[in-house]
């Protein structure tokens, strides 16, 4: 069974399963079964597995993402706010990760003890731009090693002092990854080299870090963190659209949203970001979700000013039944609509804060209106109804009262097979087939 691959996303809720033939990329089998975090994330991995691919399964070759058991907790420590921490903000999420830490300037006491109180599985240390201002890296570097840490730390910072930085670190015991500077230049965003130790990092130490399962067979079938696999596929979609999308995914407890736009000549002197600008970015809204973050949708969208007369108490009640039982599944006509509704407020919300620039706090925002491409992910929308899963999308680009520009030519898909995670993580060992992949179900017509 060569000519075949498992392509598997193992979340926080539910393990997602694609058998995919590599010569066409037509899936052939899929599963879903709920995920086993409560005693070993392999038995729920295994039988859904087992459910797509049968006696077959363990001669194919697997390919695994997973955001089980929180997915990957990134700090960031940078040398000021607004430039080079922003900066690792932006290169962080775009390897996959949750920034629950954002830090700026000297590390003193209580900046060590904010760090911690985060509970951070790595820490990105950036700062200065090269040949620029080292002092505060190396600061930093110091007053961690003095502090005993233990977590593993990517050095992304000034490249004249990035050596000494990561001495200081591994002299005293500190797990230390060593990447390019991602902010070489005053607005110039580097973020491939960080991206890829990130994921590095998570891979070796974080995975078993989480005890998510007994043994190390789980750790070496990881490849990536699924929001990194997303993203990749995106990418990879881009590509084959050759303009501008977006993916909203909707899941239980955050709502991702992942861009990709043309690069902008205009983008540059005076007006260009300090902090540079990633073309294919993601921000993650935490207070957006299904189950989980219910209640939060409810509040954001009474402070965007979005709900109806009525829906205020209904919405709040739906929400917090959600939250207080991560696991209802809506069975009837009535809760179905009401899942629908609160994936659209939290895919409107989410869009307004990604096109703004309030998840990265710049100001700036993204430029969405050339996006020809919007494309809806997750649990609630899969399972809905064609028509109605499309017409979630369609009332986000009918969101005029946002304050933002909105895509003045998108056509709406839904990823109802989950193919943008599988084709992420087919693209660097069958890169044929995840084009192919992403063509056949989610570039139809194009």
């Amino acid at each position: 069974m060569s000519g075949y691959a498992v392509c598997a996303d193992v979340g926080s809720t539910f393990t997602k399963v694609a058998v995919v033939e590599l010569a066409t990329g037509a899936l052939v089998a899929s599963a879903a079964r709920p995920t086993t975090v409560g005693s070993d994330v392999l038995r729920g991995l295994d039988a859904a597995v087992t459910q797509a691919a049968g006696p077959d399964a363990a001669a194919m070759p697997w390919y695994v993402c997973s955001s089980a058991g929180g997915g990957l907790r990134l700090a960031v420590v940078g040398y000021e706010e607004l430039v080079t921490a922003r900066a690792g903000q932006q290169v962080g999420l775009s390897a996959g990760a949750r920034v629950v830490h954002v830090g700026a300037g000297r590390l003193d006491r209580a900046g060590v003890t904010g760090l911690r109180a985060a509970r951070p599985d790595v820490v990105l240390l950036v700062g200065g731009t090269d040949g620029g201002d080292g002092e505060v890296l190396l600061h930093n570097a110091a007053r961690l090693a003095a502090a005993r840490w233990r977590v593993p730390v990517v050095v992304a910072g000034n490249v004249e002092v990035r050596s000494e930085v990561a001495g200081v670190l591994a002299d005293r015991g500190v797990p230390v990854t060593v990447a390019g500077n991602v902010l070489p230049r005053i607005g110039v965003l580097a973020p491939l080299s960080a991206r890829a130790a990130i994921r590095d990092v998570f891979l070796r130490h974080v995975i078993g870090g989480k005890r998510l399962s007994r043994g190390t067979r789980f750790a070496g079938l990881v490849r990536a963190a699924t929001p990194e696999a997303v993203l990749t596929g995106v990418e990879v979609l881009a590509d084959q659209l050759s303009g501008d999308l977006v993916v909203v995914d909707v899941g239980g407890a955050t709502t991702d949203v992942y861009s990709v736009l043309t690069p902008d000549e205009r983008a540059k002197g005076p007006a260009r970001a300090a902090a540079g600008t990633l073309w294919r970015a993601r921000t993650v809204e935490g207070d957006l979700g299904m189950r989980w973050s219910a209640p939060g949708v409810v509040a954001a969208a009474q402070a965007e000013r979005m709900l109806v007369a009525g829906e205020v108490e209904l919405l709040t009640a739906a929400a917090a039944d959600r939250a207080a039982d991560p696991g209802f599944l809506a069975v009837d006509a009535g809760a179905r609509a009401v899942d629908r509704r609160i994936a659209g407020l939290a895919a409107t919300v989410a869009l307004r804060r990604h096109a703004r620039g309030a998840s990265v706090g710049d100001g700036g925002g993204r430029d969405l209106r050339d996006v020809r491409l919007i494309i809806g992910s997750g649990g609630v929308l899969r399972h809905a109804g064609a028509q109605e899963a499309v017409a979630v999308l369609d009332a986000v680009l009918a969101d005029h009262g946002g304050g933002w520009a909105l895509p003045r030519a998108a056509t709406p898909v839904v990823d109802d097979q989950y193919v943008l995670a599988a084709a992420g993580l087919l693209a660097a060992e069958h890169p044929v087939t995840a084009v192919a992949l992403l063509r056949r179900y989610l570039l139809v017509g194009d």
